[in-house]
């Protein structure tokens, strides 16, 4: 067996300390079991497996399970009474420019707390344990760990509630996960659904983009559904095929019915509904707000492709390699003022990502522009502006404006990122957190925009 070098655990150890000490002890955690997980397949199959290929599966019948029951609280629900403004202002450094201090590796410092375990002479891999031991305020450890039984990311945190879900409709079943803010207490709250890449699951996905903090901080809820390894043996939303690209059909009527689910159970703001992804799950984002207008108020596409950007695996192959060739319009199962309404875009891609090519962002928010009637949008104003990450990563941010100075789009490209979220932590997969921090701006994007009326009337 090969042994384990200082220089292989000295970044993750000097990252976990300082995380922890920033009170992000659910990222500390994932970072430190990540680390471990890694080396020790390293160590025993003699490669890093960390950067497999992912491939894309075929589609398959999903069993049906019993739909949990509906939230029942009524206690002081309330409901905001001005419409398209949050009942919560953005914090000031949720609309501040973006050049935010990126991850600050300078600083090294001990691994663990003072204690036997702490010494310089203890070995690396017993410092990354006592860390997943260590105690906070010494009356519990991040991670209760039994022997043999690996432990998992601890995604929530400590005031909130991270709780499993299941819908059910004729397509077929998926779990979620949903994220409750400490601070919600009935009132109509804003949602917002991510949906994660291929290989990912709900969990991952909230430990990398770190939208449970945010929650926190800006009181929304997150819904995180998981796609089942029965529809796609990789985890990926099946964004190309046909099926599942249409309104009330496929994955598109299941993650809808997830939404409505959640919003109905918990009394939210139906005005103030958004939805993001990564990867596939981008893709399916971008299907979601083509085809459900009248559900989503915006919506974040993370390295993602337009709507119908394939309708089959080789198309989806050529169309990741170097951009669609050909886009799919919304259909008409829904009315044409709903049709006709562009739903606000704010797109993150990397200008190396090497997996899905960055002209599929542009033609993204192309689509949401071509998809309305001619003499509903004049072309829109484009602002560029330049911007740098402290220590990090310079981006290109465009800005597109409506006739009327309303900001409809965002386009950020992130020079020199990969396929990642910008931003990310490590304590997830696929994630640069050398990039400005696409999940505060997405956040952000989104407080500045709510439907002019509520629509849940969608068929499950």
């Amino acid at each position: 067996m090969n042994q384990l070098k200082n220089e292989d655990m000295s970044p993750a150890i000097a990252e976990a300390t300082r995380l922890t000490r920033a009170g992000a002890l659910m990222e500390a955690t994932a970072l430190i079991r990540r680390t471990l997980e890694r080396l020790t397949t390293r160590d025993s199959h003699g490669a890093d497996r960390e950067n497999d290929s992912v491939i894309e599966g075929d589609c398959a019948v999903v069993e049906e399970v019993p739909r949990p029951e509906a939230a029942t609280s009524e206690k002081d629900r309330a409901r905001s009474t001005v419409a398209g403004t949050s009942s919560r202002a953005p914090s000031a450094d949720m609309t501040s420019p973006v050049n935010e201090t990126a991850v600050d590796r300078s600083e090294v410092v001990s691994a663990a707390p003072t204690d036997a375990h702490s010494t310089g002479k203890m070995k690396w891999p017993e410092r990354l344990h006592s860390l997943l031991r260590f105690r906070q305020g010494g009356d519990r450890p991040l991670i209760d760990r039994a022997d043999g039984i690996p432990a998992r990311p601890r995604t929530e945190v400590d005031s909130g509630q991270f709780i499993d879900g299941s819908y059910t409709n004729r397509a077929g079943t998926r779990d979620y996960k949903l994220y409750i803010p400490g601070g919600y207490r009935g009132q109509a709250l804003p949602l917002i659904v991510m949906l994660h890449g291929c290989t990912q699951n709900p969990d991952d996905a909230a430990a990398g983009t770190r939208l449970n903090a945010l929650a926190e901080e800006e009181l929304f809820l997150v819904a995180y559904p998981a796609q089942a390894a029965s529809a796609n043996q990789n985890k990926c939303w099946n964004w190309f095929q046909t099926n599942d690209q249409q309104r009330d059909r496929g994955e598109p009527s299941i993650i809808a019915g997830i939404t409505q689910q959640v919003v109905r159970d918990y009394r939210l703001d139906a005005r103030r509904v958004y939805i993001t992804g990564m990867s596939a799950g981008g893709a399916m984002a971008a299907t979601m707000a083509a085809e459900y207008p009248d559900l989503y108020a915006a919506v974040g596409v993370h390295s993602g492709l337009a709507h119908g950007a394939a309708r089959d695996m080789p198309s989806a192959f050529a169309a990741m390699r170097s951009g669609a060739a050909g886009t799919q319009q919304a259909g008409d199962g829904f009315s044409a003022k709903a049709r006709n309404r562009i739903v606000p875009t704010i797109v993150f891609h990397g200008d190396s990502d090497n997996t899905v090519h960055p002209r599929n962002g542009d033609q993204v928010l192309a689509q949401m522009v071509e998809r309305a009637a001619s003499d509903f949008l004049a072309k829109p104003r484009v602002t560029l502006s330049q911007g740098q990450v402290p220590d990090g990563r310079a981006y290109s941010r465009s800005v597109y404006h409506d006739v009327n100075g309303q900001e409809i789009m965002e386009r950020w490209l992130v020079h020199g990122a990969g396929h990642a979220w910008s931003g990310g932590s490590r304590a997830g997969s696929y994630t640069d957190p050398q990039g400005p921090d696409a999940s505060r701006e997405m956040v952000s994007f989104f407080y500045k925009h709510a439907k002019s009326e509520s629509v849940l009337a969608v068929d499950g």
